[in-house]
């Protein structure tokens, strides 16, 4: 089944020259296929330099694929093919037919990349008297622009999304959604439920496409299911939130965000505003052209309103139905907005009434004060 090959390099790439320029698919010539067993010792006996190489029949050999379904190759096309360096150095397909056989492989799931490699493996098989694995060539991972993602380029170990505050569930889900769609074409799993209904023969052909995008978007997702508690525990864990903040700190503020993060990395900015007030321009206070002196009334209104509320009543439903009659009287935006800008120092921000709940009473009276001292300074 096999023979000692001892073309050169410059024979070999001669004779791929010459076959494509002849419009032919290059394959070996064959020259050392009907060396005697003599004629083979006296060259090895030289140290001639060689390779093995195994006789490929020519005939044709199909396989069904678990994706593409039958596929056919001419193996007449294909051409010895070398198999090892020496009897002690072999080459990939014959270690890999080894490997499988050795560890009783049932199935060899790989990327389409490999495709030209099977048929080699199954003549090697069928020589060796091995079982034939069932095959199945998923399609590749390509960038957004089309480029195939590999190890040198764009490709990023699992660990670093870690880092970049993905979690590991969703990670796991987006890459199910590479090349591969449900039925119901749903798009979020649990673990379970990918088990249950992720089937090889609904994966697609075509290339897959690594979306950034569609990754934050299921990151968030998952992000949004978590209690807060649990949102807390992935913050702490990954040293996504502020040092020396206690937990049941962590855990209100993530509540108040986690709608708009889509990694938990977003948290440390989303969320600063709880645990320091930035120092932001007194004109964001103003609610359209509302004057000044007005806006400093309804701050002031709200102190009194806000002071008024015990300390184990403060919570957003509290602090929304005590508030909401200065906002009819006087005007929604005008009230709520200074207010949600003075305890949040921010444009965007959750509402208000869940921030001051987040805070706590005695934090949210001295950024309303703060706030009412900014516009004394400016007008």
């Amino acid at each position: 089944f096999a023979y000692h090959c001892f073309c050169t390099k410059d024979e070999l790439e001669a004779q791929r020259q010459s076959q494509m320029t002849q419009g032919f698919a290059p394959k070996y010539s064959g020259k050392c296929r009907h060396l005697s067993a003599s004629e083979a010792a006296a060259q090895l006996k030289a140290n001639r330099d060689s390779v093995i190489r195994f006789r490929v029949p020519e005939t044709h050999v199909s396989f069904t694929d678990m994706i593409r379904k039958k596929i056919t190759f001419d193996m007449g096309l294909v051409g010895d093919i070398a198999v090892a360096k020496t009897e002690r150095e072999p080459f990939y397909n014959l270690a890999a037919v080894i490997d499988d056989e050795e560890m009783k492989i049932t199935h060899v799931i790989r990327g389409e990349d490999h495709l030209a490699n099977t048929p080699k493996q199954i003549v090697l098989q069928r020589a060796l008297g091995f079982t034939e694995p069932v095959y199945a060539h998923l399609p590749l991972i390509f960038d957004s622009d089309r480029s195939k993602m590999s190890k040198r380029h764009s490709a990023t170990a699992v660990v670093e999304y870690r880092k970049e505050g993905y979690l590991s569930q969703a990670l796991l889900n987006f890459m199910a959604l590479l090349g591969w769609h449900s039925e119901s074409d749903k798009e979020i799993f649990s673990r379970e439920e990918l088990i249950e209904a992720f089937d090889l023969g609904r994966v697609q052909k075509s290339g897959a496409v690594f979306n950034a995008e569609k990754l934050d978007w299921v990151n968030s997702q998952y992000i949004r299911q978590l209690s807060n508690v649990e949102l807390a525990r992935e913050l702490i864990a990954g040293g996504f939130a502020p040092e020396r903040t206690e937990n049941h700190e962590i855990t209100k503020v993530a509540g108040l965000v986690k709608e708009r993060m889509k990694k938990l990395s977003d948290f440390k900015t989303l969320a600063a505003f709880s645990f320091e007030l930035a120092d932001y321009p007194t004109k964001l206070l103003i609610w359209k052209e509302t004057a000044s002196e007005r806006i400093r009334e309804n701050l002031r209104s709200a102190i009194t309103v806000v002071a008024s509320i015990k300390t184990t009543s403060f919570t957003k439903d509290q602090l929304q139905a005590a508030l909401q009659p200065l906002g009819e009287e006087r005007g929604r935006g005008e009230v709520f907005w200074p207010i949600r800008v003075a305890v949040s120092g921010n444009e965007a921000s959750p509402g208000p009434f869940e921030i001051m709940e987040a805070l706590g009473k005695d934090e949210s009276l001295r950024r309303l004060e703060l706030a009412i001292a900014k516009l004394g300074e400016n007008h």
